[in-house]
């Protein structure tokens, strides 16, 4: 099995220069956990934004009662700011288990899908193998 037969395609991304605000409009209306950063120019993979990566660079305090001029100061961040750039990624066309030993081993819940430039293709994330391996045993 290949990761280009479970990946999700067009993935949701962002650039390097989107407020936090934007991020955190996206998680608080999405299902998934992870953004991907490309480069405004060529499209190609810069950098992976976890919504745990968003929650640790908030104050804990925007958008209650108790937000200050400070605390809405950390919506104005950049993706740049906060992005985790030492990514590893995957081609379409690595095997499935070459791909989760490459999750277990970076101790990461996603990989982008990229083709031979960096472009993004796609993402593949630790529940997707789950769905491929409930649907093999439901099948076997």
């Amino acid at each position: 099995m290949l990761v280009a037969d479970i990946m999700t395609i067009h993935p949701v991304t962002v650039s390097m220069d989107t407020e936090l605000l934007a991020i955190k409009e996206i998680f608080d209306h999405v299902y998934f956990h992870h953004l991907l950063v490309e480069d405004d120019v060529d499209k190609t993979l810069v950098g992976v934004i976890s919504d745990r990566d968003l929650l640790s660079a908030l104050s804990p305090y925007v958008q209650t009662a108790a937000e200050t001029f400070r605390d809405k100061e950390t919506l104005k961040k950049r993706a740049h700011q906060i992005m985790s750039r030492q990514i590893d990624a995957v081609l379409p066309t690595t095997d499935c288990k070459i791909a989760v030993q490459k999750m277990l081993d970076a101790d990461v819940s996603c990989l982008p899908v990229v083709d031979e430039k960096r472009v993004i293709l796609g993402i593949v994330t630790w529940k997707d193998f789950l769905k491929f391996y409930l649907k093999q045993q439901t099948l076997g």
